[in-house]
């Protein structure tokens, strides 16, 4: 699982099972936007997503001011200027994110968990992805079966992959209706 120091936050010499494979079964980043690494711990994700995507801002967010600090200064020591690592309310509210990648902090309990997904993944842009990666004994199908009935209208939920007793579940934020339909109705608007 990583080496924990006594401040409870990964060391960043180790990559826990989870975060690896996350990070080996999830496609590249959009080239730039808006990402969200939610509970991102030491940084990991959060590194991947900056490196591979120079011109787009990561949200690093997680509770554990041990762990924001851990994540900048990682950040710094690679010279990497695009990650914010913040506490949740210091995202601000009109920030709409490209991806989501997490390794979400199962062991919050599940009511505390979906209220998590409750506030972030509704924040996806249109036709854009949360991957999350959760191990299977610690609910990985009953968060997926949640995830299915609870955003039921506008998303698609899927299991993209597994390994190592991991599974990576993909949320799909779909294009809205209503901007569909104007785009069509435009060109005859002019007549």
């Amino acid at each position: 699982m990583g080496t924990h120091h006594r401040s409870g936050v990964f060391s960043p010499d180790r990559l826990d099972a989870g975060t690896a494979v996350l990070l080996a079964n999830t496609p590249p980043a959009p080239p730039g936007g808006d990402f969200l690494d939610l509970g991102c711990g030491w940084g990991p994700i959060s590194i991947s997503l900056a490196l591979s995507a120079p011109r787009a801002t990561i949200w690093a967010v997680d509770v554990n001011e041990r762990s924001l600090d851990l994540v900048r200064r990682n950040a710094e020591s690679l010279g990497l200027k695009n990650i914010n690592a913040v506490q949740p309310d210091d995202v601000p509210d009109d920030v709409v994110f490209r991806t989501i990648r997490s390794n979400p902090p199962i062991r919050v309990g599940k009511n505390q968990l979906h209220d998590l997904l409750d506030r972030w993944i509704p924040r996806l842009d249109e036709r854009s992805d949360a991957w999350l990666v959760v191990q299977r004994n610690l609910g990985a199908d009953s968060l997926q079966r949640w995830l299915a009935a609870n955003f039921d209208k506008g998303y698609s939920v899927y299991r993209t992959a597994t390994g190592r007793g991991y599974r990576v579940i993909k949320v799909r934020k779909h294009g809205s209706p209503q901007t569909d339909e104007v785009a069509v109705a435009t060109p005859s608007s002019g007549r």
